[in-house]
């Protein structure tokens, strides 16, 4: 049974807190708190920042792990080539259902992360200081903190602040996105590639990174390299943020140093002593099986040797009592239904992928599988953005990993285990303004009335695939918002009226369909 996170899960530490110091004091650090507990910090040039940022062996903590100082440095000279000011941008989307160690900086140690962003623009003499939030909660907290520090987006001052909602979306949160987004455009990767180094807020050279990475440039600052090194890793030193649930009892997110057993981590949150697999990074990350996960280290290097990735800090675990491939098919179908709709790889590959999928695990044997490879192979590197990658990543690794389920599924008649819905999801008919969070709501077909024409699968490909038959095979997720006209669309254009979309099951009982038309448009157009 699919449970949400909440917004702000439990807060634990290993070891002496860096990020979360303060948290046992109160629930949210205001600035004078936030003062007290971590003291003032004085400005840096940007060739001592960047220095700074090198000597800690800071990386992007966002996923993609870019080096820091590097990305510093290249913003610092695109700006003096140029001759304008650059801008600054705080990633606080987090898009993802089972990631909230962002979510939990801005919602309680807001300040944290506004010194680190604010050191890095005085640094870099930027215009300009934009922080994308995807949550009510988090905004209100980031809004509050830019209020306490006297930051505002009026006209002459000389760095303009301001706060950017973007939709609680998968795609939201990539960075083409977020700059898009600051520019007054949608949540959307842009359909072309481009370094926000180079080009970003208005078309300035601009600073992007996520929350954790500013708080982490902030703790560095003020105890310096030396004693930075001192917890963790010598080759990465410092402490790193994991979000944890999955098959855990207590889901949360904990601050622990580097170098520390992933085991003890897993053990902290009550997950299974022997799990069958841990997913490491996130719904764009890696399966590992038990015997990796019990062997490896809190660290990117560590992670990356067993097979798996640090990515966005998420960390799942999923039990005995489960079917890994039916968990590993209800994330497909999902990712595939936060396309951004706009090139084929995504629009097109992410549901064949996830149909794909079902194929196998439906009795579809070798042919089925092979068929699978073939078009999680051709999604791979050919996106506008990195949806598509990372949705493959993770499929194939969930086949790497679970093979012997999967030959059960290929050449017998499966696991013979329910799929529990261990792996988080947003809430079915959760209501709000975010576009992404399913409505609820969910295709259906009335066999009796089908008779193939396939226009509902060119309309909602990211819902609707065609079988080898030519009849419609509907993805087994709630409608996102973001789809609901589409699928309503596909609805009411149904030649036979044999879709319908049936409304969440409050009473067990399905609503009548939306359009007041019986339908279901497949099959073959």
């Amino acid at each position: 049974m699919n449970v949400p996170l909440p917004d702000v899960p439990e807060v634990r530490v290993v070891g002496l807190p860096h990020l979360t110091s303060g948290f046992d004091l109160v629930e949210r650090l205001d600035l004078a708190m936030h003062l007290k507990v971590h003291g003032p910090l004085k400005p840096m040039t940007g060739e001592r920042l960047a220095e700074l940022a090198e000597a800690v062996v800071l990386h992007g903590r966002g996923g993609a792990g870019f080096p820091f100082g590097r990305k510093l440095r290249a913003v610092a000279e695109a700006a003096i080539r140029r001759g304008v000011r650059p801008a600054v941008v705080i990633n606080g989307s987090e898009g993802e259902p089972a990631c909230r160690k962002d979510t939990v900086l801005l919602n309680r140690a807001p300040h944290l992360i506004l010194d680190g962003a604010l050191l890095a623009a005085e640094a870099l003499g930027a215009r300009a200081l934009v922080i994308a939030v995807t949550r009510n909660s988090t905004e209100l907290s980031v809004r509050a903190a830019l209020a306490e520090r006297g930051l505002s987006d009026r006209r002459g001052r000389r760095l303009r602040a301001r706060v950017v909602r973007t939709p609680e979306r998968m795609v939201s949160g990539e960075a083409s996105s977020v700059i898009r987004a600051a520019n007054g455009g949608p949540a959307l990767p842009p359909g072309r590639r481009e370094r926000a180094a180079e080009t970003g807020v208005g078309g300035a050279p601009t600073l992007l990174s996520n929350a954790e990475t500013y708080a982490q440039l902030a703790v560095a600052a003020r105890i310096g390299p030396r004693r930075y090194a001192h917890t963790g890793l010598p080759s990465e030193p410092g402490t790193v943020l994991l979000t944890l649930s999955g098959a855990v009892v207590r889901p949360m997110v904990v601050e622990v140093p580097t170098g520390v057993p992933l085991r003890y981590v897993l053990e902290l949150a009550g997950s299974p002593p022997f799990p069958q697999g841990v997913l490491t990074g996130g719904y764009h990350g890696n399966w590992i099986d038990a015997v990796a996960a019990h062997d490896a280290l809190v660290s990117r290097e560590s992670l990356a040797t067993a097979g798996g990735a640090l990515g966005a800090g998420a960390i799942l675990p999923i039990g005995p009592d489960t079917c890994p491939l039916g968990e590993s098919l209800r994330i497909a179908n999902w990712l595939a239904a936060e396309t951004a709709g706009q090139c084929g790889p995504c629009k097109l590959g992410l549901p064949a992928v996830a149909g794909g999928l079902s194929d196998v695990l439906n009795g579809g044997g070798p042919a089925a599988l092979e068929a699978l490879r073939e078009v999680t192979r051709a999604v791979r590197g050919r996106g506008a953005c990195k949806h598509p990658d990372g949705s493959a990543r993770f499929l194939f690794s969930a086949l790497s990993v679970f093979t012997d389920d999967l030959a059960a599924h290929v050449l017998g008649g499966g696991c013979g285990r329910e799929t529990a819905g261990v792996l988080p999801l947003p809430a079915s008919g959760q209501q709000g303004l975010e576009e992404s969070i399913p409505s609820g709501e969910k295709l259906a077909v009335d066999w009796t009335l089908c008779r193939g024409h396939g226009l509902c699968a060119d309309i909602v490909p990211e819902l609707i695939r065609l079988s080898p038959d030519g009849y419609p095979a509907l993805a087994d997720a709630a409608v996102p918002m973001h789809l609901r006209g589409s699928a309503q669309r596909a609805v009411r254009r149904c030649p036979a009226l044999a879709l319908r979309v049936e409304q969440p099951p409050a009473d067990r009982r399905p609503a009548p369909p939306t359009t007041g038309r019986r339908a279901l448009g497949s099959g073959r157009g």
